[in-house]
């Protein structure tokens, strides 16, 4: 009986490439080469939808704990995005309580209107105003800091310290300098957590420090720590991407606005924004034992990366995927993954950005312009958004 071969191995996509526009190449390789090992990552990509769901939904094959990922070095610790079963569960458990929809429904999204509504008034009609600095990343940041625990960390630091934990755990070429500025980051983040432990001690809240921290059977304090940490890490950088790219797609597509406006239908646009454009584009797995896909040999000890912005581009899946179409229905995206790790703040983003933040947006300036699209500026490999977005508020 012959065996399979390895999976072909592309010497010439560079890092920068991907980092510049990926999508031409995840097209090119969905058609021909779907499962690829990638020498310059050092992974094996997978872009067919199919492939990456079966990845994900099975932990037992395919393990988060890839002790070849940056992720560990630039958080200087081993989160739970890097650990599988009962210990990933204990983990994730322990700061749920903080994310599930009845706090979210009962504390963060009140917070959230009064915090949408005050950011909003601070903004000037009738002018040219890059809505990166001035809206998504602050509003990201100061939700995440009360629902994390750490009320007291400035917008901007917060800023800082995810975007440097997204340089840190995208350092596949393992480069010097972003480890540099992780350590420095985290050494910030540890004095800030730990100055609010006991204030949860003495004053509880909603928030996931305070449900870690008075648990009945708490977790270690330095994994608190790491899982606020990690949603730093992701949890700013996720919802403002998002919300970026759903009002690039909506104010390049004026008559789908239209129809979403009429329609109520922000949920749906918030829905095809992280699937035209996922945040999180791609995501390793250690395979534990050797397997096959698509009739390649994955030996074990093998990097797989699931490459989930390609997934939502999926011929086989989505119909004129490489288009925002903002009443796409239905919209099987991943870009919240699936299995074990689907996104613990999936929840809280949907609410938040997709039913508060967006309407009030568009009702506050109603005749909201991108007066130039291709002033936008995109980037990134492992997680993907505009780096600016300058619209004229009237």
């Amino acid at each position: 009986m012959p065996t399979a071969s390895l999976a072909p191995l592309d010497e010439t996509i560079s890092i920068a490439e991907l980092t510049r526009d990926p999508y031409p190449i995840y097209r090119r390789l969905r058609r021909e080469a779907p499962v690829l090992r990638v020498k310059s990552v050092g992974r094996t990509f997978l872009t067919k939808a199919a492939d990456t769901k079966y990845v994900k939904d099975n932990a037992a094959l395919f393990s988060s704990d890839d002790p070849n990922t940056p992720m560990k070095r630039a958080f200087l610790a081993h989160t739970l995005m890097r650990k599988d079963h009962d210990e990933h569960r204990s983990e994730r458990m322990a700061m749920m309580p903080a994310l599930m929809p009845k706090t979210i429904e009962a504390v963060w999204a009140p917070l959230y209107a009064k915090l949408a509504a005050a950011y909003l008034d601070r903004l000037p009609r009738g002018e040219v105003v890059d809505l990166f600095p001035t809206l998504a990343g602050p509003i990201a940041a100061r939700i995440l800091a009360h629902a994390m625990g750490v009320p007291d960390a400035s917008d901007q630091d917060m800023q800082r310290w995810s975007q440097t934990l997204i340089d840190g755990a995208g350092n596949f070429g393992w480069t010097p300098g972003p480890f540099e500025a992780t350590d420095l980051a985290n050494a910030e983040m540890d004095r800030c957590i730990r100055g609010n432990f006991e204030r949860v001690r003495t004053e509880q809240d909603s928030s996931a420090l305070s449900f870690m921290v008075n648990a009945a059977n708490p977790i270690a304090e330095s994994q608190m720590i790491a899982n606020v940490k990690i949603a730093i890490g992701g949890g700013i950088n996720e919802p403002r991407d998002a919300l970026l790219t759903i009002i690039y797609g909506l104010l390049t597509n004026p008559d789908q606005l239209e129809a979403v406006r009429e329609g109520g239908k922000w949920r749906s646009a918030f829905e095809e924004g992280v699937r035209w454009v996922a945040p999180i584009q791609a995501s390793s797995r250690l395979v534990m034992e050797d397997t096959e896909i698509r009739g390649c040999s994955i030996p074990k000890g093998d990097t797989v990366m699931t490459i989930q912005a390609s997934a939502n581009r999926d011929e086989e899946v989505f119909e004129d995927g490489e288009r925002y179409d903002a009443l796409r229905e239905p919209n099987p995206h991943q870009a919240f993954g699936n299995g074990p790790h689907h996104c613990a703040g999936a929840h809280l983003s949907r609410r938040t950005v997709g039913a508060i933040l967006l309407p009030m947006l568009f009702e506050r300036f109603p005749r909201m312009t991108l007066p130039d699209p291709a002033s936008v500026r995109w980037h990134g490999f492992g997680f993907r958004g505009p780096l600016n977005l300058p619209v004229l508020l009237q």
